[in-house]
């Protein structure tokens, strides 16, 4: 029997109603089908060489999070028994072996079915630089070693560098700006968004052979050698970096040294005021130019031992230490820290981190003390005897402890009169360890920088394609709801 005129509109408009609401389940489906799917965790690794010792960092973060900000995080840390890799230039397959009982500890943190895709990396620093200048051959064989160390784990092992200063610099101030969500951050509305009145930090990092500052300065960069451009999440970025290869605190303490010993009768004991009253020691005097950073200076021949006698005077000990500066050749620059070096003048809040903070956080100056402050307690700390010294920290390793007098004259000499912080913006400054649960340095920038982890542009948001899918969804919905209703229409008529 056909049907009639009526009973066939009815037909065509059940059959696009049923179409119309498969179309929208589709896409409802499309639309939540990230969400459905249950996220897995993805690994890296990235070991941080640097010249005093080895750390391994270990991070993660959810695979459906993958090129969006605020989701990496670190799950573990490995420090490496031993000193730096370039300690070992006379033996470098113990360089390799150094690093097996931290690959051993990782391998039990990244879950097995997830280490053949964790990428891997070595970077080293300062001390290795400094091998390379020395012995470019010896730190070949270094790094060959530990390459082949951890290549012999289930990881994608992606190489083992020395990272340049600048690189250094700028990957420590992209960590500390994704920790703090200063590039990007996801909003309630469940969006990324550049936040407009968020703040970009500076990066003050000391290791042990060089020290790096990295900031945003209100004018524009006059030397191009000193600026390292970026373009994350859609934004571009210019910041000022700066290394200074020779002036971490082991090697700035060394050159102190050379200048205390300098013009000396090295037959009688030589007085040091960075060292505490009542500390003596008697070192070889080779042991005083063994660097590339004051080889250069030693006498001929170098055959006696010298005494070193501590005399804990602070005032002494800045002015001793401010001589292995030379602040001369910034006479006439408008823009100048030291060395000759152009930088323009520190603006906004920094980070100091790595040496810095382990320093001032010994004498308990990470609170946001003011300068006077800060001087008074070094001050005092410097006058205190040797003898007190140990009987009050008892489980401190002696060189430190002999050594904090020195390292807080030394950073108060570098942030004041080379970086040019002072009374006025001293509190601008935050000493700190970690951000975020992560510790601060640039280890996470330099994965990050690797594996693509900030894209260039501005990361997918609802108001780009999750958005249009949600607005088809709706209209074809609410087009179902008006073809239902003239069927109704229709069959009442």
């Amino acid at each position: 029997m056909g049907l009639d005129s009526k009973q066939l509109a009815l037909l065509v408009l059940l059959v696009a109603s049923v179409i119309t609401v498969v179309i929208a389940l589709i896409l409802s489906l499309v639309k939540s089908s990230k969400v459905l799917l249950p996220p897995g965790t993805k690994y890296g690794m990235v070991f941080d060489a640097g010249s005093s010792h080895t750390s391994l960092f270990i991070y993660q973060w959810p695979t459906d999070k993958e090129n969006n900000t605020g989701v990496v995080s670190q799950t573990h840390t490995c420090d490496v028994e031993g000193p730096g890799i370039s300690s070992y230039a006379n033996d470098p397959p113990s360089a390799g072996k150094s690093l097996v009982a931290c690959l051993k500890e990782a391998m039990a943190v990244i879950p097995p079915e997830r280490q053949r895709g964790t990428p891997a990396y070595l970077g080293a620093t300062a001390g290795m630089r400094l091998l390379e200048l020395e012995n470019k051959t010896a730190s070949d064989l270094v790094l060959s070693e530990v390459s082949k160390t951890i290549s012999s784990y289930p990881v994608d092992f992606r190489g083992a560098l020395i990272i340049s200063g600048k690189e250094e610099g700028s990957y420590g101030w992209i960590t500390i700006n994704y920790l703090l969500e200063s590039f990007m951050k996801y909003s309630f509305s469940g969006r990324w968004v550049h936040p407009i009145s968020s703040k970009i930090y500076g990066a003050l990092d000391l290791g042990g052979a060089s020290t790096q500052i990295s900031f945003i300065p209100k004018v524009e960069i006059a030397d191009p050698g000193q600026r390292a451009d970026f373009k994350l999440y859609g934004f571009p970025y210019s910041i000022y970096t700066h290394s200074f290869l020779c002036y971490g605190q082991n090697q700035a303490l060394k050159q102190m040294l050379v200048k205390a010993v300098e013009g000396k009768d090295l037959s009688q004991p030589v007085s040091v005021p960075c060292y505490p009253a009542g500390y003596q020691v008697t070192i070889p005097q080779a042991s005083l130019y063994n660097s590339p950073c004051t080889n250069k200076s030693a006498p001929s021949p170098l055959g006696q031992d010298i005494t070193i006698t501590g005399t804990g005077n602070a005032v002494q000990c800045q002015d001793l230490i401010k001589t292995i500066y030379n602040f001369s050749s910034c006479t006439g620059k408008e823009f100048c820290s030291f060395q000759g070096v152009y930088q323009p003048p520190v603006v906004g809040n920094f980070f100091a981190f790595s040496a810095f903070f382990y320093t001032f956080d010994f004498l308990n100056l990470t609170s946001g003390q003011d300068l006077p402050t800060v001087r008074r307690t070094i001050q005092t700390y410097c006058a205190r005897d040797w003898t007190e010294l140990q009987a009050t920290f008892p489980k401190a390793k002696t060189d430190r402890l002999r050594d904090y007098c020195a390292n807080a004259n030394y950073i108060l000499t570098l942030l004041q009169d080379a970086y040019k912080f002072n009374e006025s913006n001293w509190n601008s400054i935050s000493f700190m360890k970690q951000a975020a649960n992560t510790d601060i340095g640039w280890t996470l920038g330099y994965m990050l920088n690797l594996t693509n982890m900030i894209p260039s542009e501005a990361p997918a948001s609802l108001s780009n394609q999750s958005y249009d899918v949600w607005i088809a969804t709706v209209f074809f919905i609410v087009l179902a709801l008006a073809l239902g209703l003239l069927m109704l229409f229709f069959y009442f008529q």
